[in-house]
């Protein structure tokens, strides 16, 4: 696959060719709408799928997958990421993306910057790509706990705010 972009947000033209890019992009597309039905689309169906991202946890099936999105979905938080920084690589029915998400997470209270280390497993499923496993990492242990605390509305335990 010859990947010409440096950045993917879903808002990138498709070549239509049913390919792992075009899946990828329209993982981005679905995310950073809050489009759950385009998520479900995206996703092996069933047990299969798994995620490891730093809100989630391990999330395994695609019920436990769809949970976690709800929960950011319907919170005050609001996510927007673009994928760059990556590399490409796979066979006839299999892909791997491997880099890094860069966006924001913003409430009413504020808002932070995001890096994100993240890898999507795409394979062919049902006749298109699919995404089959994803998993992404917060570095900085501010970050992470920032992003936890805005996104599941936690409070911070030592000043109870």
């Amino acid at each position: 696959m010859d990947v010409q972009l440096s950045q993917i947000d879903g808002s990138e033209v498709k070549s239509d060719r049913n390919s792992a890019l075009d899946a990828l992009i329209d993982f981005y597309n679905a995310f950073n709408r809050a489009d759950l039905v385009g998520l479900k689309a995206i996703w092996v169906e069933g047990e299969a799928p798994s995620m490891d991202n730093p809100v989630g946890c391990i999330r395994r099936g695609w019920k436990s997958i769809e949970d976690g999105y709800s929960t950011l979905f319907s919170g005050v938080a609001k996510v927007h990421v673009a994928f760059h920084d990556f590399t490409s690589q796979g066979g006839s029915d299999w892909h791997l993306f491997v880099g890094r998400e860069r966006g924001k997470c913003e409430t009413p209270a504020g808002s932070i910057d995001l890096a994100i280390r993240t890898t999507r497993c795409f394979v062919v499923a049902a006749g298109s790509w699919r995404l089959l496993h994803h998993h992404g990492s917060i570095d900085d242990p501010a970050m992470l706990r920032e992003y936890q605390r805005m996104v599941l509305g936690e409070t911070n335990r030592t000043t109870g705010s």
